[in-house]
């Protein structure tokens, strides 16, 4: 990888200009791009509307008859999914990077947009622009911190580039899709993954901290569905640590910033397809929401192995919970009123009682969704009105939770 305006490689990452100052942001790359004004139209957190977007990119809003659109948004069909021959480094199977290499390989893009690690640290993400299929084996595996891929939008259309293919969290495929008719590209393809509650590379370095006294040797980090944190080393090891056994009483409140608290798009719902694995058990979980979303999983044609998707357990519980912790964090990290003597036989207990599967899925969006309104409550009430989309609403109703008559537009 370079990091100058000259490709020597596949994997270009070309600098990019200074964030502008913004509230509630997360430096998607339209502030540094050169019509940093637009953030005030392309921002999720100023005044997202999904319906609009979701009929303009899927040719339809989200359809309350199919209960798990309010959830999940658009889709085709979910299945679980998983490549016959994993990819060496990939995160779990290493899907979205082969969609990215198979686009490249069959010509149908120019460039693929996605995030690389920082040649100082390997869990920063830096954003770069891919030009051949060899280049997507450096873009394999997870980073954690915060990286303006949008910003290359322009560096591609300066190239020449017409055809392109982003593979981004939600807040960058929502503001991608804000503006996406100004830019002028002849196709853009969006593999999107869920985002997991995103915060500083530094911040992410202290967790490591206090997971392992040798967090360097760490090589691979993974909340599972199955309720545990999967850690490998590079010497071959490997630790499972269960959901409730994690330090996170020793994170400062902010380690996860309000941004990512007030999240309403936890499954990218704008995507042509969303890989992630909340509802994959095991597997890594395909919501396919249109036309592109089939042409792209056409390109891995039987290197991809599919299965239905599955459902256990009961999620209300669960989310009645979380809901009361948040409300005793007073803003902070949720807090866990299980005793420590307890916690390793609830954390047995979870993965063979609690939700499984979709269920599983459905809690955490619930949960994200309950996060929502009330730290936007507690600390940004009037933007309520605005950052709020009703689907929110539709989810925290069963536990509690309504609008006031200035919390709605």
């Amino acid at each position: 990888m370079v990091a100058s305006g000259e490709r020597a490689s596949p994997v270009w990452a070309p600098p990019v200009a200074q964030a502008q100052s913004r509230d509630l942001c997360t430096d998607c790359g339209i502030s540094r791009s050169s019509e940093p004004k637009r953030c005030g139209n392309a921002c999720q957190f100023i005044k997202p509307d999904y319906p609009a977007l979701e009929t303009k990119v899927h040719g339809r809003a989200r359809d309350p008859q199919r209960t798990d659109e309010v959830f999940f948004g658009p889709f085709r069909r979910m299945v679980r999914a998983a490549l016959q021959n994993p990819s060496k480094g990939a995160q779990w199977t290493g899907i979205a990077t082969r969609i990215g290499e198979r686009l490249l390989q069959t010509c149908a893009v120019d460039a693929v947009l996605t995030m690389a690690p920082d040649p100082e640290d390997k869990w920063k993400p830096v954003p770069v622009l891919v030009t051949s299929a060899e280049g997507m084996a450096e873009c394999r595996g997870m980073r954690m911190g915060y990286a303006p891929l949008l910003a290359l939008l322009e560096p591609a259309k300066a190239k020449g580039y017409t055809r392109i293919a982003l593979i981004g969290i939600p807040c960058q495929v929502y503001a991608l899709r804000s503006i996406e008719e100004e830019l002028g590209f002849e196709r853009i393809y969006v593999v999107g993954t869920p985002c997991s509650d995103n915060t500083t590379t530094a911040n992410f370095h202290d967790f490591l901290d206090l997971l392992s006294d040798k967090p360097e040797t760490i090589t691979y980090l993974e909340f599972r569905a199955d309720y545990r944190v999967e850690l490998r080393f590079n010497d071959g090891k490997v630790r499972e640590i269960p959901f409730l056994q994690l330090p996170i009483s020793k994170l400062p409140p902010d380690f996860f910033p309000i941004t990512c608290r007030t999240c309403v798009d936890y499954t990218n719902v704008l995507a042509d397809i969303t890989v992630g694995y909340m509802g994959g058990e095991g597997e890594q979980w395909l919501l396919v929401r249109n036309e592109r979303g089939d042409e792209l999983v056409e390109l891995l044609g039987d290197e991809l192995r599919t299965s239905q998707t599955r459902s256990a357990g009961k999620r209300a519980g669960a989310v009645r919970g979380f809901l009361k912790n948040v409300e005793l964090a007073a803003g902070g990290l949720p807090l866990r009123a299980i005793p420590n003597w307890l916690r390793p036989v609830v954390s047995w207990l979870m993965p063979k009682i609690g939700p499984r599967g979709l269920e599983f899925a459905r809690a955490r969006v619930e949960m994200k969704a309950v996060e929502t309104v009330l730290h936007l409550r507690r600390q940004h009430p009037r933007r309520m009105k605005n950052m709020i989309p009703q689907h929110v609403w539709d989810l925290v109703k069963p536990y509690g939770l309504t609008p006031g008559a200035d919390e709605t537009p």
